[in-house]
């Protein structure tokens, strides 16, 4: 007899099936026993009579019986007559799994991770997690993109402003790399339009809500542009996709519209009263914009453009109108920064002296500006947080609530 889901009870009712999954819950009462069966795609109840002897919660069995109509059963289906073989004994877990809401604090969660992520709110986030990577993938795919895979062992710790991890390759020193930003751009001379989904590896200070030390970047990148704007419009594809797939895990009602409000850095920190020398957004500016953007505009995403070149990576193609700004930005989604992205520089020229003004050598770069030497088109790109999106798609309090095993300041297990 072939497995039945528990989805898919409602179309067996009248014949005899077989179900396997973990005991989500057991209740034995006066006059009847209840087993409700989870598998991957729901729970399933089954009637056995009273005194039936039943294993306990999260042990995996097999249970063969007849699916019968019942309106107030799971699906309006449950199994009767069953037969009731265990596949794989259970100890009591840590937490009750059965309870609508998981009733624990975010170290139990995250300490006991195996048989935590079982309960259907914390499976379902990761379910969207998956969906959201699909859209992008797809998206992105049917806009010429070719997905890449590229090194998470780097030469030099040169990538960005951000800390690194040190490892010893072989008696050599290396790192972790901070993102694939030069990689995608060196495939952009050779593909036009790349992407790619993978850890990124941070050794951040912070002990926040907002910040881990690895997580999954969504990477992309395309030539041939015109500027920035060009960069947004395909983000904007991406954005309204993801929040698209994620909808059906009871994830709807985010606000994207036609076109997403757009904010030059200067003119924002003038609207939010801002010192006019801020050289980034704080938390708090970033907060602010979200509300203005969701009032003025009904929009839960805002783009803020032009942030100082001096804040931005060597790479960033200047403001050609006022080279004191960037063609860059980030998109804010719900009051929180979620995505960096802009123009890169292109030629050769360029960034040699750019490195120049930094006081940076050439030589660390080599490998990496080796493809502008021989040609590369306008281009630019964006990068999109994973965790982050899904923290504030949920409303998560903490960035760790959507991250499968948060690796951050204090945390290495499990």
């Amino acid at each position: 007899m072939h497995r039945t889901l528990s989805r898919d009870l409602p179309q067996r009712a009248g014949t005899n099936i077989k179900l396997e999954g973990w005991v989500h819950r057991r209740r034995q009462l006066a006059g009847v026993s209840f087993l409700i069966v989870r598998d991957r795609t729901g729970l399933a109840q089954v009637v056995a009579p009273a005194g039936t002897e039943l294993p306990g919660e999260e042990t995996v069995v097999e249970v063969t019986g007849r699916a019968v109509a019942n309106p107030v059963a799971p699906g309006g289906v449950e199994v009767v007559e069953p037969d009731v073989r265990v596949l794989g004994e259970a100890e009591p877990p840590p937490v009750e799994l059965f309870r609508p809401a998981l009733d624990a604090a975010l170290p139990t969660l995250l300490d006991h991770a195996a048989v935590t992520l079982r309960h259907p709110s914390r499976r379902t986030v990761f379910q969207a997690a998956a969906a959201a990577m699909g859209a992008f993938r797809s998206t992105l795919n049917g806009a010429g993109f070719t997905e890449i895979a590229t090194p998470k062992i780097v030469a030099s710790a040169t990538e960005s402003g951000a800390n690194v991890f040190a490892i010893d390759y072989f008696g050599r020193p290396a790192y972790l790399a901070q993102s694939p930003q030069f990689y995608k751009q060196t495939m952009v001379g050779v593909f036009e339009r790349v992407f790619e989904v993978g850890p990124v590896f941070r050794a951040e200070p912070h002990d926040t809500s907002r910040h881990l030390a690895a997580y999954t970047s969504l990477d992309a990148e395309l030539g041939f542009i015109e500027d920035h704007r060009d960069v947004m419009a395909v983000l904007t594809d991406v954005v309204r996709a993801m929040v698209t797939a994620v909808s059906p895990y009871g994830f709807p009602g985010v606000l994207v519209p036609a076109a997403l409000p757009v904010v030059h850095f200067a003119d924002a920190l003038h609207l939010l009263g801002a010192d006019p020398d801020e050289p980034d957004l704080a938390p708090e500016h970033e907060r602010a914009l979200g509300e203005w953007a969701l009032k003025e505009h009904g929009s839960d995403f805002v783009f803020v453009e032009g942030y100082p070149m001096a804040k931005r990576p060597f790479y960033t193609h200047p403001q050609p109108s006022d080279p004191r700004w960037s063609n860059s930005f980030d998109l804010i989604f719900r009051g929180v920064e979620l995505v960096t992205g802009g123009q890169r520089r292109h030629r050769y020229a360029d960034y040699l002296a750019a490195l120049a003004a930094r006081g940076e050598p050439a030589a660390p770069y080599e490998t990496y500006l080796e493809a502008f030497r021989h040609g590369m088109p306008p281009h630019g790109g964006f990068a999109i947080g994973l965790e982050r999106f899904l923290a504030r798609l949920s409303g998560a309090g903490n960035v760790r609530e959507t991250t499968l095993f948060p690796r951050d300041l204090h945390r290495l297990t499990p």
